[in-house]
């Protein structure tokens, strides 16, 4: 039973469903107001056609004698009428609606008085234009109706009242124009139906064929097939959709590719890491187990001097937990930038001289030149420092003796750029790319006697890039590297317009 109903579960079903109800919705409004439309024509054509009715009846019959009513001459008048006429009733008012008299079939009224704005309006207008009255026998329902006003002599009196359609007539003409008015309705919307399911059949097959190619294709990217496209042949939506799986489908397979990237890096990273944690700890273990053995024929120099490798390992193992520690929490966008200003050039100078007795040590100099009229920056501080450090360790790592490192810091148009340039021995040109990449690093540490993956230059690359910085290198083997980057100037109107539109 299931499988025998599948088919209407399927979009082109739905979707003739639908338009099939919108359809027979709009065929039922569009059937209610021609009907309603017809049945206006009708009562404004029969009060044109009868507007000297009540006129007539009033000149020709003496209503009032002495101010009192007529009745016999009213019965036969009003008898007559209605012989010659069945479709009329006719009603006497006083002059304030209040029905006197009346002949109407079966004499049953339900209104003892008439609302004369109807009345006054038809009399204003002598009939010109199409106005409804009450009917005395239906109290929610109004029709089209003669009227005059009535005299006796010079004396006003009343209204003559002529309702142009009444019950018995109204009976009869709603069930032929009732059965007419259905037959064509129907008629016409099965004529509009069939041909509206036609059409929608048709529409249909062109859409849905077009959908069950798209379809097609993306059961075969969901298969494994990442080549799978899908072919644009129009600028409509199905086209826009098409052109948006495309689009789509070429950046799930670039993220894969970079996935799998990314996982031979982290792998690669891995080993280095494990190489770089197996030395110091061989380092240390092997002295440990040195000066436990050998404690009692080992001379106090002796143990000192095993003891400072073993410190010496101990805080290369820090540094490297520490670096990757904080490089993991970069990445993951855990530190967020307190900018404040500051003087670039008094934080430069700090590390300089905390820099100094290393530099000292492999015979290096270390040089400042900056403009003395350098304005205040906006940066995290402690971030800013942490760059700097970092530049200036891989500078000393990689500059030899005798060398000379120099920092360099000149005032912009809205900015003050920054530069570290050592006397080392270059980087070769195809490898300046990935010098920032943590997973990168072991390629170029390989090729010299500086041992660490140099996780510094990856720190510095994702602390500018939270800052929305960029960094700039240039290298001539056997010449030198130059770092450079720009930090922003202070400007209290620009802050304070960002912290206005931040909050």
């Amino acid at each position: 039973m299931k499988n025998k109903f599948r088919i209407f579960n399927k979009l082109k079903w739905k979707i003739a469903a639908t338009f099939l109800f919108i359809l027979i919705i709009l065929s039922s409004v569009y059937l209610y107001i021609s009907v309603f439309t017809a049945e206006m024509y009708f009562q404004e054509t029969i009060q044109k056609l009868n507007s000297e009715v009540a006129k007539h009846i009033a000149e020709e019959t003496q209503c009032f004698v002495d101010g009192k009513l007529n009745k016999k001459v009213l019965d036969d008048v009003f008898h007559n009428v209605m012989v010659i006429n069945p479709s009329i009733e006719v009603y006497l008012l006083d002059p304030d609606g209040k029905i006197l008299t009346y002949f109407a079939p079966d004499k049953k009224i339900k209104l003892k008085s008439v609302s004369l704005g109807p009345i006054k309006k038809f009399i204003a207008n002598k009939g010109n234009i199409f106005v409804l009255g009450d009917d005395p026998k239906n109290r929610e329902k109004e029709k089209a109706f003669s009227a005059s006003e009535v005299y006796e002599g010079d004396i006003f009196r009343g209204y003559i009242y002529v309702i142009l359609e009444g019950e018995e007539y109204e009976n009869a003409t709603q069930l032929v124009f009732g059965s007419y008015i259905m037959r064509l309705g129907l008629r016409s919307m099965i004529i509009t139906l069939l041909a509206a399911a036609i059409i929608t059949i048709l529409s249909l097959r062109f859409i849905t064929r077009n959908l069950n190619e798209m379809l097609k294709v993306i059961r075969d990217f969901k298969n494994g097939n990442l080549d799978a496209r899908i072919k644009i042949k129009s600028n409509d939506e199905l086209g826009e959709f098409a052109q948006s799986f495309n689009e789509m489908a070429d950046t799930i397979v670039q993220n894969i590719q970079e996935i799998k990237t990314m996982d031979n890096l982290r792998r690669e990273l891995v080993a280095n890491v494990s190489h770089d944690l197996r030395t110091p700890l061989a380092s240390i273990q092997g002295y440990v187990e040195t000066l436990t053995m050998k404690s009692d024929s080992l001379s106090d120099e002796e143990k000192d001097k095993f003891m400072n490798i073993v410190l010496n390992s101990t805080e290369s193992l820090k540094k490297l937990v520490e670096e990757l520690f904080e490089l993991s929490k970069l990445e993951a966008r855990e530190y967020v930038p307190k900018p404040e200003p500051f003087s670039l050039a008094e934080l430069v100078q700090d590390i300089q001289q905390k820099n100094q007795i290393l530099a000292e040590s492999k015979n290096i100099r270390l040089s400042l030149s900056f403009d003395s009229n350098l304005p205040l920056v906006f940066a995290d501080i402690s971030m800013m420092e942490k760059v700097l450090q970092n530049l200036l360790d891989n500078a000393i790592k990689f500059t030899n003796e005798n060398g000379e490192i120099t920092f360099n810091l000149t005032k912009k148009e809205n900015c003050v750029l920054v530069s570290i340039r050592d006397s080392g021995r270059g980087i070769p040109s195809d490898e300046i790319s990935t010098i920032f990449n943590r997973y990168d690093q072991g390629k170029r540490i390989e090729t010299n006697e500086n041992k660490g993956i140099g996780l510094g230059l990856a720190i510095v690359k994702k602390i500018l890039e939270v800052h929305r910085l960029d960094i700039s290198v240039e290298s001539e083997i056997g010449k030198g590297t130059v770092f450079s980057f720009n930090v922003p100037v202070y400007d209290e109107k620009v802050v304070s317009q960002t912290v206005e539109i931040a909050g």
